[in-house]
Order: C-alpha cells, then sequence, then structure tokens
C-alpha cells in the first residue's frame, strides 16, 4: 500500500535504509520534532551511529521482525522504491499489516509543510548550491530547517530542525521525486539529459523540470540559471505559462536572454591561490546593489552556485549584506572538492589530495576546470592529477566519448573499473571504453583494474606539489586517505 496525501501519521515511523544520506538527514529531523524512529540498514556506519546516539532503534540487515524495533509497529514506513527492492521483508510486512509504506520525497514533503519551501533542483550542483544558501542563511541570523544531500563541513550535519520560517532542501529529479513539492521557491541549476535509464528519453527528462516549474505556488519564483541554455528555456517556458520567473548568471549571459529577468548579476569574478572574488548585481533591490565576497570553493560552476544561493535567499526574505558574509564563510560540503590533506615532508611534500563526488561527464570537467584553474594562479608549476571510479554501467557507456574528452583535462588520470552499485556487469564493458579515447599527448593514462592497486599508481604519476584528485560516486572516495599516506611515506 503506498499513500502520498496529507494526513500522514508520523508518530512512529520506520526508515528502510536509515543510513543513507536522504533518509538520515529526515530521520534526525523527525527525532528532533519528537517522533519514534525506527529503521534497518545493510551495514552499519557513522550516520546510522549517530541516529542511535539521538535515541533512534536500527538493526543492521533487514527482517520482517524490524518493525516491532520499537515495541509496536510503526504509523508509517518510508522506503526508496529505486534502492529498496519490493520483495524487502520489512515492504513485505508493511503490506500484510496494511501499514502505510511513503518514499523519502512524501516524507520531506510532510515535514516542509507550513514553511517557506526553498528548494534546489537541477542536473548538477544541488548538494553544493542548496548547503551555500543554509550557510549563508544562518550567517543572516535566520535558523533554516534542511535537508542537503551531503554533509555541510562547518555544521557537520545534513540536515536540521530549525526554528526559522524557511526549509531548505535539495529537489531530486532521478525518480521524479520532485513533483512531491510545493516550492516557494524552486531553483533550477541546470538541465542536462542523465537517469535515462527512469525517464527513457531526453524529452521526458526535459518533462519533468517543465512540471516542477508548475508546483511553485501562486506568490512564488522560479530562478533558472541563464548561463545554462536548458535551465533559461525551462524558465521561458514557466514565464509564458504565467509562473513567476528570475534569472542568474554572468553578463553575458542575461544579455543573452533578455526575456528573463535577472536577479543576479555576476559582473566580476578574480581566481587567486586563496579564494574566488566575485562581485555581483542584487536587481531585486531598488537601487540594484553592487555586494563583493569571496568564495572559498574553486570553480565558475561555483560562483553560479553562489549567485543561485544569494538569489534564493533574498527571495526567502533573507538580509543580502549578511547573505554575502555568509557566502565567504562557506568552507563546502563532504566530497565536493573536499580538501583530504598535504604531504608535509619527502619526495612528494606540497603534494595535496582532494575529493569529489562528480560522476558525470560535466561534473568531472567542471571540477578539473576549477582545479586547473587552482594550480594556474598558483603559479608554481603544480600538475593535475586524477583517480577516477565510472559510476554504473550504462552511464559509462551512454558518455564514454564525453568521460574520455574530459579527462583530458588532467595531466594524468588513473581510471578505475566501473562501480557498479544496483547494476549488473555488461559482459565485455570495463572502464578501457574510456581510456581508449583519452587524448595520450596531453594526458598520461592509467587503466587500472586492482582497485587496491591505484594508491601505487597515482604515485607513480605525481610530482611534489601536484594536486590529486579522488572523483566518483562509488568507493573512490575510500582511496583518498590510502593515496594520501601512501604519498607521505618515505
Amino acid at each position: 500500500m503506498t499513500t502520498t496525501g496529507t494526513d500522514i501519521d508520523l508518530s512512529r515511523v520506520h526508515l528502510i535504509g536509515i543510513g543513507g544520506s536522504g533518509m538520515s538527514g529526515v530521520a534526525r529531523i523527525l527525532l528532533d520534532r519528537g517522533s519514534v524512529v525506527t529503521g534497518s540498514d545493510v551495514k552499519d556506519s557513522r550516520p546510522v551511529r549517530a541516529l542511535m546516539g539521538q535515541g533512534a532503534k536500527i538493526a543492521i540487515g533487514h527482517d520482517a521482525a524490524n518493525l516491532e524495533l520499537a515495541g509496536e509497529l510503526p504509523t508509517v514506513v518510508v522506503t526508496s522504491f529505486a534502492a529498496i527492492p519490493k520483495d524487502n521483508p520489512e515492504l513485505v510486512r508493511a503490506a500484510q499489516e496494511n501499514i502505510p509504506v511513503i518514499r523519502r520525497s512524501d516524507l520531506l514533503g510532510e515535514l516542509m509543510e507550513g514553511y517557506t519551501q526553498v528548494l534546489f533542483a537541477g542536473t548538477h550542483g544541488k548538494t553544493s548550491t542548496t548547503s551555500m544558501a543554509v550557510v549563508a542563511l544562518q550567517q543572516a541570523g535566520e535558523d533554516p530547517s534542511f535537508a542537503i544531500g551531503g554533509q555541510l563541513n562547518r555544521a557537520g550535519t545534513n540536515a536540521h530542525h530549525g526554528s526559522g520560517s524557511a526549509f531548505v532542501a535539495e529537489a531530486d529529479e532521478s525518480d521524479a521525486s520532485l513533483l512531491r513539492y510545493k516550492p516557494d521557491v524552486a531553483v533550477i541549476t541546470n538541465i542536462e539529459p542523465d537517469h535515462l535509464d527512469y525517464f527513457g528519453t531526453r524529452e521526458a527528462y526535459f518533462q519533468v523540470f517543465d512540471e516542477f516549474a508548475d508546483r511553485v505556488t501562486e506568490d512564488g519564483h522560479l530562478v533558472v540559471c541563464l548561463d545554462d541554455d536548458e535551465a533559461a528555456a525551462c524558465g521561458k517556458r514557466a514565464q509564458e505559462r504565467g509562473v513567476a520567473v528570475l534569472g542568474y548568471g554572468t553578463l553575458e549571459a542575461c544579455e543573452r536572454h533578455r526575456e528573463i529577468t535577472p536577479g543576479v548579476v555576476i559582473t566580476d569574478e578574480e581566481v587567486t591561490a586563496e579564494a574566488t572574488e566575485v562581485t555581483v548585481s542584487l536587481n531585486t533591490v531598488a537601487p540594484a546593489a553592487s555586494l563583493t565576497y569571496q568564495l572559498q570553493i574553486p570553480g565558475r560552476h561555483m560562483v553560479l552556485n553562489s549567485a543561485a544561493a544569494l538569489l534564493a535567499g533574498v527571495l526567502a526574505d533573507a538580509e543580502p549584506m549578511r547573505m554575502v558574509e555568509g557566502l565567504s564563510e562557506f568552507t563546502g560540503v563532504r566530497r565536493r572538492f573536499e580538501y583530504r590533506g598535504e604531504v608535509a615532508e619527502g619526495p612528494y611534500a606540497g603534494t595535496r589530495v582532494y575529493d569529489d563526488y562528480a560522476h558525470h561527464p560535466t561534473e568531472v570537467e567542471a571540477v578539473l576546470t576549477a582545479a586547473r584553474a587552482k594550480v594556474d594562479a598558483e603559479g608554481n608549476g603544480s600538475r593535475v592529477v586524477v583517480c577516477f571510479q565510472p559510476h554504473l554501467y550504462s552511464r559509462t557507456i551512454e558518455f564514454a566519448a564525453e568521460f574520455a574528452e574530459t579527462l583530458s583535462l588532467a595531466d594524468a588520470a588513473v581510471v578505475l573499473d566501473i562501480f557498479g552499485a544496483r547494476e549488473a556487469p555488461v559482459e565485455g564493458v570495463d572502464s578501457r571504453i574510456i581510456t581508449e579515447r583519452i587524448n595520450t599527448e596531453t594526458t598520461e593514462v592509467r587503466f587500472e583494474k586492482e582497485f587496491l592497486q591505484a594508491p601505487l599508481v597515482v604515485r607513480e604519476l605525481v610530482n611534489a606539489g601536484d594536486l590529486v584528485l579522488t572523483m566518483g560516486a562509488g568507493s573512490v572516495t575510500m582511496l583518498a586517505d590510502e593515496i594520501l599516506n601512501n604519498l607521505a611515506e618515505k
């Protein structure tokens, strides 16, 4: 039985896959609001232990008996239809007991009722932009509730039940669950075909963003990135249907899409070794205000994300000057150009290791371009070395040529075998469909099938002072510290 109504009883909530980044966040908010929370996961983890410390009762492994962890059956069961199979014993028991089963997005929609809903959607950048908005709003003296897909470096958490009027969250399009929400401020960072295993066609994928735009409340705003032509086109279509639309982006992009009123225009940006200085024109006030802030996370994509966060916060009634102070304080999110350490001495002294979640060609390009800009600004001849793990066979096959092109931006690339996640291996397909296409005139390339050998291979390619990136949505994050330790060995 599945329900998506607004009369869900949240007094006792059981979450299947409670340790996941999305599930653990809503579980934390439920606990803060006084709900009895139970759950299960296939493995122990830091999020699981943290939730247990807050009072959640959690079982490792899935079993029908887990529904009685609190001594009585839950009033609702929460699952991810994409990640949890229908024959999961807890789902089967819920059906037998006539307990409502809902998606995480349905639960989040319930939790946001009564708040000013600020939602960030888009193929790329949701977590970073949502996180920027949260930090900036906090700096502005607000205490927003939030649920994001990554852990804020400053707050050390991925969710919070705040006392303020705003609720800030990511709106995930991968299974069309973003259509569950009723945003007062809806941001679309970009639109590029992805998750075609779910949507089937590019047109169906684009359509879900049009439908999301139509979910904006009567007095609300749709905010679109004018540097992304598909997001801008979505904004124009929504505007024609009567939705209030504001744009953000570079001066050139705002000139190119004059049909959409620019709320924030990026007028200048300067990359230094320490930060990126950004100047914007905020046009939602009269007269327009020129604001400058320092971004600690590199990359043009992060500059655009910061403009989106600023505009969304101002539309949620935050004070602009305090918002830009918050943007300057933003130190990032786990696995988004996350600094993992520097080799102090020895033959690889000065080499820095970063970790990033990028797993789509556009994301890989953005991160490697940011890394290149950083080392170029330092001006000491440092190189960019990436250890990349493709995620999903379907995505790797679909974008093999694009991955090869973007990885050619690095000076050296170690490409691991494909992390299949939920997909079964495809016979005859491995990461060599990428490495065989990388431009070896610009990039030294290694295909490494053995995961644990990667740190040794990376060391063979690194010079002192280089910037090393582990990159991908799978287990490659585990190698960051291993690579750092390996480089530090004398």
